[in-house]
């Protein structure tokens, strides 16, 4: 059974962050909050956790994750940010957007597609954003929802119904209505909407 741990979605305990941030680093596998939904996640340098994930959410490995990272600083490290990128991703970040971008070579081979590109999340949750700055490395995420449950996930304890034996940890941080984040390529200078979402895409087109 996963441990459940209540955390202020607005002012995060910091020893119950650092909680979480022990068992990222010993390769465990959580459930969180963010900005647009519950998400399932890890530390992308912890591998076999990578691999956990890929197989509770039952996908195929050559399909990889995207990540959050703590700042647009941080995305430089992961990866290569043209001019425009740089100035859409600072006028809309932290927020609920999946940035596509060609990876570094910083980025473990799990986590890139084949045509060696990464999808970037900074998302405007505090406990995400104190998760990320107290690990100091990006972390997996994809959503806490299983193929065939139409059922939205709205708070810990409706993550815990599905994930409760399968993740180390699960963070309770109130209730989410659901909604998937904008997906935009920035892979050339022209910004391509791959998904609408909950971030306004008006200004990609």
């Amino acid at each position: 059974m996963a441990k459940l741990l209540e955390i202020n979605p607005y002012n995060p305990q910091a020893r119950l962050i650092a909680q979480v941030v022990d068992v990222l680093k010993k390769g465990g596998v959580i459930a969180y909050p963010t900005d647009t939904m519950y998400g399932l996640g890890c530390d992308i340098f912890q591998q076999k956790a990578v691999k956990r994930v890929h197989r509770i959410k039952r996908r195929p490995k050559h399909k990889p994750f995207s990540f959050m990272c703590s700042d647009l600083k941080n995305i430089s490290m992961y990866g290569h940010v043209s001019n425009t990128a740089y100035r859409l991703m600072k006028k809309n970040l932290p927020g609920p957007y999946t940035f596509v971008l060609p990876g570094t070579k910083l980025v473990p081979r799990v986590m890139l597609t084949k045509q060696k590109t990464v999808g970037i999340r900074v998302p405007d949750h505090p406990i995400c954003q104190a998760m990320l700055a107290e690990l100091g490395n990006p972390v997996l995420t994809t959503s806490a929802l299983q193929e065939g449950h139409d059922e939205p996930v709205r708070d810990g304890l409706d993550v815990a119904d599905l994930f409760d034996a399968q993740v180390d940890l699960i963070i309770d941080g109130g209730e989410i209505f659901p909604e998937p984040s904008t997906v935009v390529s920035l892979l050339s200078d022209q910004p391509e909407i791959l998904r609408e979402g909950k971030g306004d895409a008006a200004m990609f087109r």
